[in-house]
């Protein structure tokens, strides 16, 4: 069981940097990999990066390569997303996900949201112009 917990959302304007952080209690990070999702009103649930359990593979949404990063301190139990240069429509609550993995497989990761077996409550994130 892992409980998950973001932090970091906020209101700030277009062209400014948040970073979100998920920190995880219960079973440790080690095995599991993470994603990000987000949720804008009145669209659906929408993938937007995730790293494996080891950190060796990443993967960024096309909306969001360039200028979202996607990072994880296993030490910490804590994973982070980094997003700069913020548009306003990147505004939506923003979710983390631990999805469990085998240790024999370091560096898979996807963007399918069945996959992910506990999330967090959601961070908002609003970006005005």
């Amino acid at each position: 069981q892992v409980q998950l917990v973001e932090s970091g959302g906020g209101l700030v304007q277009a062209g400014d940097s948040l970073r979100l952080s998920c920190a995880a209690s219960g079973d440790p990070l080690s095995y599991y990999a993470m994603g990000w999702f987000r949720q804008a009103p009145g669209k659906d649930r929408e993938f937007v990066a995730g790293i494996s359990w080891s950190g060796g593979n990443t993967l960024i949404a096309d909306s969001a390569k360039g200028r979202f990063t996607i990072s994880r301190d296993n030490a910490k139990n804590t994973v982070y997303l980094q997003m700069n240069s913020l548009k306003t429509e990147d505004t939506a609550v923003y979710f983390c996900a631990a999805d469990s993995m085998s240790p024999l497989a370091p560096n898979f990761v996807t963007q399918n949201s069945n996959a992910y077996d506990y999330w967090g409550q959601g961070t908002q994130v609003t970006v005005s112009s």
